[in-house]
């Protein structure tokens, strides 16, 4: 089936904002008459080659027509009963179920239904290659950095602790502050603090997990951002449709990753690049994007 396409309209200021235009019908199709035929989870546990930490990822994913829609969860927290709830629902009951994470999934393939990852919409296709865990996750994190305009010397707030980003921030001479909520520490050792916006003060730019929608903590970081006028830079398999709509408002770019997400095989993948309007993507080509209505992930 092809896609619903959406012509843009006004901006999409708060999350708010875009949930009551989604459930008005204002930004394509009723979202009443739009129901999800498909409804799984996809759990992951790996421990990469020559690192010495594993972890566990957990993802509610949603089939509405062509599109899926995800949500990263904590591991082991998303019951049963979720998948029963959106199998056969329409969009507009899921966008007021009690989950989160059942909530950020059902706008998420609401909006890739409408304006999927493609150049018309302002997606920039950036290939993967084909390769082991280590290294499909070493390309996306390049991907990913490509994306922030910061000199050496500066230090970015990373949330969402992903090794691979880290290691692509050092490599180009950029700190960072690890944040995640359940603490911890990276890779090398280092603290993760887990209260992003007291930490978002101290630093340039924000380097931000789409996860954040589902946590609730996206907004406050968004707001900073746009306040203090610092680049925030989303990498989403967590709402990767969503986060384009607020480009230009505290969001700077994307990097979107719609399911399959690079870490379920080997083979070439594709992750989706978004700037802000005036952007220039890294790899030489405009990186102007519509204001759409006007981004956890594997380390």
């Amino acid at each position: 089936m092809t896609a619903v396409s959406a012509t843009p309209t006004a901006p999409c200021r708060t999350y708010d904002d875009l949930v009551a235009r989604v459930r008005a019908g204002a930004l394509g199709p009723d979202p009443r008459a739009q129901r999800i035929a498909v409804a799984f989870t996809t759990r992951q546990a790996v421990r990469h080659d020559g690192r010495g930490t594993g972890y566990r990822n957990e993802v509610l994913s949603l089939r509405l027509a062509e599109a899926v829609g995800s949500c990263a969860v904590e591991p082991g927290e998303l019951p049963d009963s979720a998948l029963d709830d959106c199998v056969g629902a329409d969009v507009a009951g899921l966008l007021e179920h009690p989950l989160a994470a059942v909530r950020v999934a059902a706008l998420d393939a609401y909006l890739m239904h409408v304006t999927p990852h493609t150049p018309d919409h302002g997606a920039l296709p950036v290939a993967l290659p084909a390769g082991s865990s280590l290294e499909k996750s070493k390309a996306r994190a390049r991907a990913v950095v490509e994306l922030l305009d910061l000199r050496a010397g500066g230090t970015v707030l990373v949330v969402g602790v992903v090794n691979s980003l880290l290691e692509a921030l050092r490599s180009r001479g950029i700190g960072y502050v690890p944040c995640d909520l359940k603490g911890g520490v990276t890779e090398w050792s280092e603290p993760v603090v887990a209260d992003a916006l007291a930490a978002a003060g101290g630093c340039d730019a924000l380097l931000v997990s789409g996860m954040t929608l589902g946590n609730g903590t996206f907004e406050p970081l968004r707001e900073h951002a746009l306040r203090h006028g610092k680049q925030l830079v989303m990498f989403a398999q967590t709402g990767s449709a969503v986060l384009p709509r607020f480009l230009g408002h505290g969001v700077s770019a994307v990097c979107a990753e719609p399911y399959p997400f690079f870490w379920l095989d080997g083979g070439p993948g594709v992750v989706h690049r978004y700037r802000s309007s005036g952007g220039v993507d890294r790899h030489g080509t405009s990186g102007v994007v519509r204001q759409h209505g006007s981004s956890g992930g594997a380390r």
